[in-house]
């Protein structure tokens, strides 16, 4: 039988894998504390400087003429990072991201190549030491360093979680644990605002806050390897003994399961090499895909931070603020669920639609009065686009997921994901292109989104399509576009002219 067939013998989601996928969401919760410690622990509460002898000075003499008027304790306070050295605290946010970006880049073609389990592991147990660094660094410079540290693990295990959430289901499963891992992404948002009400001092938080990545580590430790990757790799047997140990915890009899060997890689053999980053460029369907999807990931991002940090800049308490930016994403992704299972909408016309959904709210941003009534205002108007590219942004998870084949799915997403976190970078500096024109940010993350969209339909649908495992399953014409099809076609006739 193959995977797919296995899976349905075994159980697509039966307790056994309910638990692991439980363990893998839940850490999402640790993941997002990491990505939004800068938000509380680099805040800059009011001050003032006392007027001093002799006019300006350095910033050694400026410490000791500043008193801080509110009773805050942050990384600000501490190092006093005002006026010349305030751009440390976005440094240090940005140093984060960068380290997101690489953590894809590296993290996931390693896990294609040694296996989902033992990158996993390893990531999130450096994670856990330098998120301790970051509770414990002594001075700035390292502070910094931690972050760029703590974003590079974080990246790349929270790709290979989301991945192993996927290859432990049944691929009907895989859109509920793809949008479950989102959800609770952006629960850990709202959790990490009150656990940062009741816990003031910035390192008293750190620690407490990364904690929980001990805890998550211990239980990952007894997760198995991702079947899906061991079958794809040639590993015939171990895939087998791993389906039947969860067949076994959830109560099916399928000791006699026997995966079919015909068409499956040897470990260096042909699809085994052919896998990598390179194919992403190199083959001409994945070609295609890559180039849209990055694009699509790209806008996603740019449009999501950007909201994000153009709305934390209202009045009102900071705990709040982050609390409700994150709980705003949850109605996004029972949509999400309903829509990407229909038949009439699927994956490619859902994630397009929300997209031209959250191009337009940002258009309706540039027709609004800044001093407009609470109900449609251009807070109203930015959250609204936020819930419509966070759904935009869940099913491009789950959408990218299936559009690659198992022996490249993590370098596919790590690439986009990638291309996602130069999105982040560039962000924070769209709401300043207000200085131009007050309309201006607005107009980029509408530009952003319909573009987007537009683009996002190109790509072929996967609902109720089996997953391709290798390569050669992409050059049928089933689940390919007319692009696809007349790339491959192209690529036919110029390996027989060059055969001739």
């Amino acid at each position: 039988m193959d995977i797919e067939t296995a899976f349905h013998t075994v159980g697509e989601f039966g307790p056994y894998q309910k638990r692991a996928v439980t363990v893998l969401v839940l850490a999402q919760v640790y993941m997002a504390c990491q990505s939004m410690l800068i938000v509380l622990v680099g805040y800059t509460p009011e001050y003032r400087v006392e007027k001093q002898d002799g006019g300006s000075s350095g910033h050694r003499e400026l410490q000791q003429h500043v008193i801080f008027t509110e009773d805050v304790d942050s990384i600000v306070t501490e190092w006093v990072l005002i006026r010349q050295q305030a751009y440390k605290v976005s440094l240090a946010g940005s140093l984060f991201f960068t380290g997101l970006l690489v953590g894809n880049v590296v993290f996931g073609p390693l896990s294609d190549r040694i296996g989902r389990r033992p990158v996993y592991l390893t990531g999130l147990f450096f994670e856990v030491m330098f998120g301790y660094l970051t509770a414990l660094a002594p001075s700035y410079e390292v502070f910094a360093a931690s972050r760029l540290l703590v974003g590079l693990m974080n990246g790349g295990i929270g790709l290979v979680c989301f991945v192993l959430t996927q290859e432990y289901v049944g691929k009907s499963y895989w859109a509920m644990t793809g949008t479950l891992t989102s959800m609770i992404f952006a629960v850990g948002i709202a959790l990490f605002g009150a656990l940062g009400y009741f816990v003031r001092p910035w390192r008293t938080l750190a620690t407490v806050a990364n904690s929980s990545g001990v805890l998550f580590f211990l239980l990952s430790v007894t997760l198995p390897e991702s079947p899906r990757w061991l079958y794809s790799q040639g590993q015939t047997e171990r895939a087998e003994e791993v389906l039947r140990y969860m067949a076994v915890r959830n109560g099916s009899n399928a000791t006699n399961l026997v995966l079919q060997r015909v068409g499956a890689a040897k470990p260096g053999g042909p699809v085994s090499r052919r896998g990598g980053v390179l194919q992403l460029a190199v083959h001409p369907v994945l070609r295609l895909r890559t180039m849209v999807l990055m694009y699509v990931w790209y806008c996603c991002s740019l449009v999501y931070y950007g909201l994000t940090l153009g709305a934390s800049a209202t009045s009102g308490s900071r705990f709040v603020n982050v609390a409700m930016y994150g709980l705003v994403e949850l109605p996004a992704y029972p949509l999400c669920i309903y829509f990407i299972n229909k038949s009439w909408a699927g994956r490619r016309k859902s994630m397009s639609s929300f997209l031209f959904l959250a191009g337009s709210a940002c258009l309706c941003t540039t027709l609004i009065p800044e001093n407009s009534g609470s109900l449609l205002s251009i807070t109203s108007l930015a959250l609204l686009g936020k819930l419509m590219v966070s759904a935009a942004f869940n099913i491009a998870y789950v959408y990218t997921s299936e559009l690659y084949p198992t022996v490249i799915r993590n370098a596919g997403l790590g690439v986009c994901s990638m291309s996602c976190r130069v999105g982040g970078i560039l962000a924070p500096f769209v709401p300043s292109m207000r200085a131009l024109h007050a309309s201006m940010p607005f107009t980029v993350f509408c530009l952003s989104g319909l573009s987007a969209g537009c683009l996002g339909l190109l790509l072929p649908e996967t609902l109720n399509r089996p997953a391709a495992d290798t390569l050669e399953e992409l050059s049928g014409p089933s689940g390919s576009r007319v692009l696809e099809n007349k790339a491959l076609l192209y690529e036919e006739e110029k390996l027989k002219s060059n055969h001739k």
